[in-house]
């Protein structure tokens, strides 16, 4: 009979056409597809009759165990079970481990750059202060501090005023840009004027308006400069 239902099941047609060009008619073709939910049923029974066997097949060769050799099994089915338990646990681990470096790199680089921003607003508003103390000593001449003892105190005073500020700056990876006769650089320097200079090489700054500053190597301010105009302009 399971034969009958498997040939029948294979030769079961899908289509009206398909019926009549093998000589089915309406009448057995709906006699055929009541096998369909049979058929089904048949193969599930097999499915739980086979499972039903390899547990009796289990039971029966337990049965023939001895009581040292069930408890054998039993602690290795134990050991099995504990094994897959520490072999997740373990992934888990190393992958709570990654995440945690990872994040630890990511907030050692944004408190980094939260020290750089806040340092760079802080040294921007120091060398304002810095550019002052420059212009307080080119207001000095040369022959009025020679003369007068007040002047050259005072001159000299504000010089070591300003060269602490530099030190200061410079403990703090801020260091000057004073371009004079390099190549212009449009990253580093911000151009105000151009001259012709016939002993000068076109393109080389010949004059600094105004110091840059760069912070860590990254330009914080770029220093105001003149240079040299070529002689084909």
């Amino acid at each position: 009979m399971r034969s009958f239902y498997r040939s029948v099941g294979k030769s079961l047609p899908r289509s009206n056409l398909m019926l009549r060009s093998q000589g089915y008619t309406p009448a057995t073709t709906a006699t055929t597809l009541r096998f369909q939910p049979m058929l089904m049923r048949s193969f599930a029974d097999d499915a739980k009759a086979k499972a039903a066997e390899e547990e009796k097949a289990g039971a029966a060769a337990d049965a023939d165990l001895t009581p040292e050799q069930k408890q054998i099994k039993e602690l290795e089915g134990k050991l099995e079970s504990k094994t897959k338990d520490a072999l997740e646990l373990r992934d888990r681990l190393l992958r709570s481990v990654a995440d945690f470096r990872n994040l630890q790199e990511v907030t050692k680089k944004d408190v980094q750059k939260a020290k750089d921003f806040a340092l760079q607003k802080f040294a921007k508003d120091l060398l304002e202060s810095v550019d002052n103390f420059g212009h307080a000593l080119s207001a000095f001449s040369e022959d009025d501090v020679k003369k007068s003892k007040q002047i050259g105190d005072l001159y000299t005073g504000v010089r070591m005023t300003r060269d602490v500020f530099l030190n200061t700056l410079r403990k703090h990876g801020i260091e000057k840009l004073d371009p004079i006769g390099e190549v212009f650089d449009p990253n580093k320097h911000e151009a105000t004027f151009e001259l012709p200079q016939p002993d000068k090489e076109p393109g080389t700054v010949f004059h600094v308006q105004q110091l840059g500053y760069t912070l860590n190597e990254r330009v914080i301010r770029p220093a105001k400069v003149g240079i040299v105009k070529s002689k084909d302009e």
